[in-house]
Order: structure tokens, then C-alpha cells, then sequence
């Protein structure tokens, strides 16, 4: 196999495809860690629910619920478009730019994929059940949301607002993380991360 045949279409000359050992290349493309701005868009709510909850709490975010969103974050984007790219497989080979993402190419099977899927859930309830038993409860309830966006695709010429509705739910996990709770400033952050 040439080095450049596991490349996906859409996202090549990327730190994955010249840095990365060639056995983890079609995982970390799974993961979309050839493009992490989708971590990034993941992790920002939950770093403006913490510093404005911090803001109301008047003292400085813990860094430990820093980290703990970051490595939560890329985890569970990860996570998610692995599940995203197991619903959609056989989609996913009829259109141009996707066939060459990793289960449609056959640089994974589904059951590799799905192995992969479940380690990279681990890693979120690992970070998750790190925080307060509310903030725990919210973000399971996010779960809710990520499962069924692929499906929206199908159903709707709106998916994307599934998709602001799942990478946006950041929002809603600062705010209980300091205080327990979910309070007005939260929800109106989770509406604005959305809107943008």
C-alpha cells in the first residue's frame, strides 16, 4: 500500500499522515485527529460555562476541570465521529468525499471501529466521573444528542443543528461542574454556542 492511499479526501498533508505510525494513521482518522478543530468547537463551550462560572463564584476555575475538559473533549469528538462513521459506512462509500474515510476504504473494519469507539467512551467516563455527581448526570444525558445525529442526516435538511446541539453541550457542563447545579447563564451560553 503507498503511503498516501489511507489519506482521506478531504484533510491530506496533515501531522497524521507525515508524523503518525502508519498502524495508528486509520484510528486517529476515526477520531479526526487529522483536523481537530471539531475538538476545539467541542471544547470551548466548556471552557466559557467554567470561566463563567467561575465569574459568579469569584475565584479561579480549577485547573484539574481544565485539563479534564480537554482530555474529555478529544476523547469523546473522537467518539463521536466514530459513531457518526459507523452509522453511516455504507453511505459514506457512495459519496466522493467520504469513501476514502476509514471503514468505507477498508483500512478498518466496522468491528475495529467499534472497538475503537468503546475505548475512546472509556476515556470520556474516565473524565467524567471525575466531577460531581450532577455534572456526571449531564453529560450521560448528552449521549442522547450524539446518537442520533447521523440518523438527522437522513430526515432533516437541518442536521447541523443537531450537530450545535451536541457540540455545544460544553455549555452545560462548566457551570454544574463548580456549582452542581444548571442555572440561567448556562442555558443561555448553550443557546448562544449553538447560534454560532
Amino acid at each position: 500500500m503507498i503511503e498516501s492511499a489511507g489519506r482521506v479526501a478531504d484533510a491530506t498533508g496533515n501531522w497524521v499522515d507525515t508524523l503518525a505510525p502508519a498502524a495508528a494513521r486509520p484510528y486517529l482518522r476515526l477520531a479526526r485527529l487529522d483536523r481537530p478543530i471539531g475538538s476545539w468547537l467541542l471544547l470551548m463551550p466548556c471552557w466559557w460555562s467554567l470561566g463563567i462560572a467561575a465569574i459568579r463564584a469569584d475565584h479561579l476555575p480549577s485547573l484539574l476541570h481544565v485539563v479534564l475538559f480537554f482530555i474529555g473533549a478529544f476523547a469523546m469528538r473522537g467518539a463521536g465521529c466514530t459513531w457518526n462513521d459507523l452509522v453511516d459506512r455504507d453511505l459514506d462509500g457512495l459519496v466522493e468525499r467520504t469513501r476514502s474515510r476509514p471503514i468505507p476504504s477498508g483500512q478498518v473494519t466496522a468491528a475495529q471501529a467499534a472497538a475503537f469507539l468503546l475505548a475512546q467512551a472509556l476515556i470520556g467516563l474516565l473524565v467524567l466521573v471525575q466531577f460531581n455527581r450532577f455534572t456526571v448526570i449531564t453529560g450521560i444525558v448528552s449521549l442522547a444528542v450524539v446518537a442520533v445525529y447521523p440518523f438527522m442526516k437522513r430526515i432533516t435538511y437541518w442536521p447541523q443543528v443537531f450537530l450545535g446541539l451536541a457540540f455545544s453541550w460544553g455549555a452545560l457542563m462548566g457551570w454544574p461542574a463548580m456549582f452542581g447545579r444548571l442555572d440561567v447563564p448556562a442555558f443561555v451560553l448553550y443557546a448562544g454556542s449553538i447560534a454560532w
